[in-house]
């Protein structure tokens, strides 16, 4: 039934609503045809979510996760269930929030059950255009599972159409760019932190 649902929603009506509000997704390739994989974007704005589950094959929606903070779409139990029923998130407490090492750990379960994930390694949505610094919570699930591929994302312009704290959807020329799956080819954390950032930002002027 909650599969039948994601593919309701990010199959049949979010294409439609991202055209209506001047998201524009392209991709080099389509996504992998086997899971698991890592989908790494920046983050400016909750549609980055909804645009990149647009792009899940329909098979795959179910075993797809974006990974959320606990105290954001956590903080009650009514916004734990929404979120995990209609965008099926992942949700983990971060290390200053009065998390563990044990989120990591957890979402390397995921991976290791052929789960694919969403990641946004700046860990909030910031200013619109601005990347923000990575965390390493990317680069150690990389370095720990180096059989993983990841798809480098570039988002632009959706900080605009919804920014940070607002509301209101502000219609605007945004765009998805989606690049092909790597391998990282780093072996330490923060070559490979280094390494999808630039994969990410090889993207922005990618047409």
């Amino acid at each position: 039934m909650k599969h039948l649902l994601l593919i309701l929603i990010y199959k049949l009506l979010m294409p439609l609503f991202l055209k209506i509000i001047g998201v524009k997704v392209t991709s080099k390739k389509p996504l992998p045809t086997l899971t698991p994989y890592i989908i790494v974007a920046n983050h400016n704005s909750h549609l980055d979510t909804m645009a990149l589950l647009s792009q899940i094959p329909a098979k795959d929606l179910l075993r797809t996760h974006p990974v959320a903070a606990a105290t954001y779409f956590g903080r009650n139990n009514w916004l734990s269930i929404l979120s995990n029923i209609f965008v099926n998130t992942l949700l983990i407490k971060r290390r200053e929030e009065g998390g563990t090492s044990d989120a990591l750990e957890l979402i390397s379960q995921y991976l290791e059950k052929r789960h694919s994930l969403i990641i946004f390694p700046e860990g909030s949505r910031g200013e619109p255009e601005k990347m923000q610094a990575f965390r390493k919570g990317i680069g150690v699930l990389l370095q720990k599972h180096p059989d993983i591929p990841y798809v480098p994302v570039y988002i632009q312009g959706t900080g605009k159409i919804l920014p940070k704290g607002e509301r209101l959807l502000v219609p605007y020329d945004a765009e998805v760019r989606i690049g092909e799956a790597i391998h990282a080819q780093s072996k330490e954390i923060d070559a490979i932190l280094i390494e999808v950032q630039d994969a990410i930002l090889a993207l922005k002027d990618y047409k």
